[in-house]
């Protein structure tokens, strides 16, 4: 139901089956990588995701992370995409410059390709709240993926 008289509006959908799903994640801080990963799939699944639709991609770190999915983009097989690592906090300026420039990175391929990505790569202070987190992160970019990708088909399909 519309909120507002004679507009429409589009509703959530939550529906994964029939999407092709890509998935980048980072081997660097790779338990927590694994545990993002983990919770993705398994939230894609719940969604209705097929196995079989759902390719998966590592790299060595978070700055490599853009490339990949630039490139999973250009290939127009993919309805959304998913980045995944971990950037964890050290007694350096690289935390933020890792941090800054693959979201940075993240972003411009998504508005580059029309490509929705959910970015789950987590800037954490620490390993304890990276773990706290990566449950969580990864069920939320599952959802926001196939959210994403119906989104924009409804977009598309919908008559002017």
């Amino acid at each position: 139901m519309a909120r507002y008289e004679n507009s429409y509006e589009y509703e959530p959908d939550l529906a994964g089956a029939g999407l092709a799903i890509g998935i980048v994640m980072s081997r660097f801080n790779q338990d927590i990588g694994e545990g993002l990963l983990g919770a993705c799939t398994s939230e894609l699944k719940r969604l209705g995701v097929a196995d079989c639709a759902i390719d998966i991609a590592t790299v060595p770190g978070a700055l490599e992370i853009p490339l990949v999915l630039q490139t999973m983009a250009q290939s127009d097989r993919y309805d959304a995409l998913i980045a995944l690592g971990a950037v964890i906090r050290g007694d350096t300026y690289h935390f933020e410059v890792v941090s800054n420039d693959s979201c940075r990175a993240v972003m411009e391929v998504q508005l580059d390709t029309g490509i929705p990505i959910a970015n789950g790569i987590l800037t954490c202070e620490d390993d304890d709240q990276a773990l706290a987190r990566m449950q969580q992160k990864g069920s939320d970019c599952a959802r926001a993926a196939v959210e994403m990708a119906n989104l924009l088909r409804a977009i598309g399909e919908r008559p002017a």
